[in-house]
């Protein structure tokens, strides 16, 4: 029955579009209807649905124009194209050059195969940003020097005489900010501006506040927060790394019913203060002070007081200022507390069930002065009792401080935790679960895939991954986020970076992130360990964590089949590259500091030499040989066949190199681990002869360790992928669905509800391991998600994007069935099997304007007969079955 309703719901959508032709889901530059355009020729996108199966575009109309109405009657268009193709994603925008600051509307409709017309889209639309010198406001700071930890608080009052037709704000801070007009919340992003490179660029939001807005008399409130920019970041109590003043930046630009304009600036007539916010701290958390706020501040009916001062304008800086690229941070599920009760130490805590990353709000009513402190963690230790030893210097709490009035409802602003349990300090009475409720805080990706089994582990894996993965797409990709960390290891995210696509549309997110990474790259190619890099100029070049500046790109483009990031990123991958062969002699990089596999499996009483040590300078040839490769990749996608050339010649180079270093004449690598194998055959490195008996010796390690892997954060990405690649799927399932440490599936029979960093975070005696550095909140191992979608399900693309499609699946590890979906840039592909009497039965789903190659396990039964194991098919939705048991 499960089975069942899997398939209804992931072919639901089939009947949501009763019309033969019809578009749906406009995209400009993977976003929906976005406010900050920067690019000259923005690129649209859409999806076709149809009743009809092997439904092709063989061509399309767009219109775009400056007025709404006009583009529903065809006139005052900038562009209007009828283009005979079947590109539907990322076409480039073709009309007359853009204004900045502008808004364009645009439709389109399309013609198929079966010589139907769609009708026109909806209207949907983009806004052009700022240019340099469209910048009229100024940078504005509190009068004084900025030294309080306080929170700023900055007003301005002022009158709209005419009808307000739209207005919009742009905004940005030097810290974090968060806007309000009249009282009411401007958006509803959270630790805006974001992370970015700051001495580089800095983001600036735009957002449309015409409903916020009153004809006569108006107020805007500002608060800032120390952030990313000011307060501790990085390690040894690290602060002001990018500044030690927090500042804001905001233009609003009204346009009335009249053709008339107004621009409100920050600039000398705006007011600061302090508010309630004591201190605020992205590692240690925040202190309200109900007691200091000034109520109604601001709104227009607040008169400001003497504790008001003219603010101070500061210098711009050398920072570029830039339009987002990538999704903003915002709230997502809540979850209630499911149970509140004392520890055996005899401390008050509330279960909220989940490992998550956000924040609790609080509601309490008690004396002014009372003092109510929260502190977070992700486990309790093996008595039951509250543990944030492996936060480490993190204090991660919030405080609030009661002003004696009516019940309040308390939430941070300028902080975030990683936590599942919470432990109330304070609190003036009994708590009930009631009062507290947990939100989920992340960036804003739409979620694409959905993957169910008929093993209750395996889902709980998958559930894992997802929450991993929400966790620490805090605006960049993080480690961890509920320690004295929270950096954006490039490591991590290069390993995870496949199984990300599958899971959320990360186009926006990498696009933003891949940014960062050219920007703070060394003059000499060499990329920092973390980005924003907020470390020394010594922490860089590590193998598996730099090759994310070539890997991510060329993943992003596989997914999405975005050749703008590859053509954004080229520089910076061939600049890394060409360091790897600067620091090389005679092919081999066996030079500089390398992390190695990462917390690969190392017991604790290693008297048999069971720690699975590969030889760091190994490994390091094997990501040089790769990220030579990916550029070679790139650079035939580009079109730069010198380039291809000469990279062609160096990599053969390399090979020659590992095989000679590395390899014995037999075919025995010097480091006989399952990364070590797993590498050498996952980048190519051996000659093809002797590929085979390099997998055979995989198999045999894993095998010797009881079916257990002994990977760490470079291997283990990789291991299934190979073991499916040279013919042992049946092993990759057997480490799948394996129980016991060190597994997957370890972590989750242990009650874990995100991937751990360690395989044996909480040991099998209930004690942790190494505390400081022991997340449960971690994602590289959910890497395995990327083999689970591309094996179990078998959904795969023969051409970048999904234009072209494999859906391959392979039975095994005792499943009975697996249901999986996909959205992609041309709609939902999904697959979904089981076996009833030895008949294995597929059903499948194929988008418009795509084709699939679909490949069963067994010879397709067909009318009673078998024919071939592969068929090729158009848009719709097809079932097939095929016979397991001969």
């Amino acid at each position: 029955m499960k089975f069942l309703f899997l398939l209804l719901s992931f072919f639901s959508s089939v009947s949501v579009f009763g019309q033969k032709l019809g578009v749906y889901d406009l995209r400009v530059e993977h976003l929906e209807n976005p406010l900050s355009v920067d690019a000259a020729k923005p690129r649209l996108g859409w999806k076709i649905s149809s009743s009809l199966k092997n439904t092709l575009q063989t061509g399309y109309e767009i219109r775009v124009g400056t007025d709404e109405k006009g583009i529903r009657s065809g006139k005052q268009l900038v562009w209007n194209a009828s283009v005979k193709s079947d590109q539907s994603v990322l076409v480039p925008y073709g009309g007359a050059p853009l204004k900045s600051k502008q808004r364009y509307y645009w439709q389109v409709r399309v013609k198929d195969n079966h010589g139907n017309t769609s009708p026109w889209s909806s209207v949907q639309y983009w806004q052009t940003g700022l240019q340099a010198g469209d910048w009229t406001a100024k940078w504005i700071a509190v009068a004084e020097k900025d030294t309080s930890s306080r929170s700023p608080l900055m007003r301005k009052a002022f009158d709209l005489k005419k009808r307000v037709k739209s207005a919009t704000v742009y905004v940005t801070a030097k810290g974090l900010y968060e806007a309000y007009i009249n009282g009411r919340r401007v958006g509803d992003s959270y630790l805006t501006p974001g992370w970015t490179s700051y001495r580089n660029h800095l983001q600036y939001q735009v957002y449309d506040v015409t409903g916020l807005l009153q004809s006569g008399a108006n107020a805007i409130g500002v608060t800032l927060g120390d952030g990313w920019y000011k307060g501790r970041i990085g390690f040894n109590h690290q602060r002001r790394f990018y500044g030690d003043t927090r500042a804001l930046l905001m233009q609003l630009e009204v346009a009335y019913t009249d053709g008339t304009k107004e621009v409100v600036n920050t600039d000398e007539s705006w007011l600061s203060s302090y508010g309630p916010i004591v201190a605020s701290d992205v590692y240690d958390g925040e202190v309200y002070d109900a007691r200091q706020e000034k109520t109604g501040w601001r709104t227009v009916s607040y008169t400001a007081d003497a504790s008001w001062k003219p603010v101070r304008i500061i210098e711009k800086g050398t920072e570029q200022l830039v339009g987002m690229s990538g999704p903003t941070v915002k709230k997502h599920e809540v979850f209630k507390a499911l149970k509140v009760f004392k520890t055996p130490a005899g401390e008050t805590v509330a279960d909220f069930g989940q490992n998550l990353v956000g924040w609790v709000v609080l509601k309490a009513k008690g004396p002014a002065g009372t003092k109510i402190t929260l502190s977070h963690a992700e486990v309790l230790d093996k008595a039951g009792n509250f543990y944030t030893t492996n936060l480490r210097s993190a204090k991660a709490q919030n405080t609030y401080i009661l002003k004696g009035d009516a019940e309040q409802s308390f939430e941070p602003h300028f902080t975030f935790q990683g936590f599942r349990y919470v432990k109330i300090e304070g609190y003036p009475g009994e708590v009930s679960p009631e009062q507290l409720a947990a939100v989920a805080v992340y960036s804003a990706m739409e979620t694409t895939g959905k993957l169910s089994t008929s093993n209750a582990l395996l889902n709980q894996l998958q559930h894992n991954i997802q929450w991993g993965q929400k966790g620490n797409f805090v605006d960049v990709p993080t480690d961890c986020p509920q320690r004295d960390e929270r950096l954006g290891w490039t490591g991590d995210a290069q390993a995870f970076a496949n199984t990300a696509a599958y899971n959320m549309d990360v186009a926006g997110f990498f696009t933003k992130w891949l940014k960062d990474v050219k920007a703070d790259q060394h003059k000499n190619g060499n990329v920092p360990f973390v980005i924003p890099d907020v470390l020394t100029p010594n922490d860089a070049g590590a193998a598996g964590w730099a090759d994310a500046s070539t890997i991510i790109p060329w993943s992003m483009y596989q997914a999405y089949g975005d050749k703008g990031i590859l053509e954004a990123q080229f520089d910076s991958m061939k600049a890394w590259v060409d360091f790897m062969t600067s620091r090389s002699k005679d092919n081999l990089w066996n030079t500089g500091f390398h992390f190695g596999d990462w917390l690969f499996y190392r017991p604790d009483d290693d008297n048999d030499g069971r720690a699975a040590v590969t030889d760091k300078y190994m490994i390091a040839q094997c990501f040089y040989a790769n990220s030579v490769q990916i550029l070679i990749n790139a650079a035939k996608v580009l079109g730069k066949p010198d380039i291809e050339g000469k990279y062609e010649d160096l990599l053969k180079n390399i090979k020659t190199a590992y095989v000679q270093e590395y390899m014995t004449p037999g075919g025995r690598l010097i480091s006989s681990t399952q990364t070590a194998y797993v590498l050498a055959l996952q980048f190519d490195m051996l000659p093809e002869s002797l590929r085979a008996q390099a997998a055979d010796r995989l198999v045999q390690n894993v095998r010797s360790y009881g079916n257990h892997l002994t990977t760490g954060f470079l291997g283990t990405p990789y291991l299934c992928h190979v073991l499916s690649r040279f013919g042992h799927t049946n092993v990759a399932y057997d480490l799948l669905m394996q129980e016991s440490y060190p597994s997957w599936l370890y972590p989750v029979k242990m009650g874990a509800t995100t991937i751990w960093e360690r395989w044996d975070g909480i040991k099998p005696d209930g004690s942790f391991q190494t505390p400081n550095m022991n997340s449960y909140n971690h994602y590289a191992y959910g890497a395995i998600g990327d083999w689970m979608y591309r094996n179990m399900a078998g959904i795969n693309q023969s051409s970048p994007g999904y234009k072209g499609i494999v859906i391959q699946p392979v039975p095994g590890g005792k499943l009975s069935s697996v249901s999986a979906e996909l959205s992609t840039p041309y709609g939902s592909v999904a697959s979904a099997w089981k076996i009833e009497d030895g008949l294995f039965k597929l059903r499948v789903q194929v988008p418009a304007n795509t084709k699939a190659t679909v490949i069963l396990p067994a010879p397709i039964l067909k009318s009673g007969a078998e024919t071939g194991t592969t068929t090729t098919v158009g848009s719709g939705v097809y079932e097939f079955e095929c016979r397991l048991d001969k």
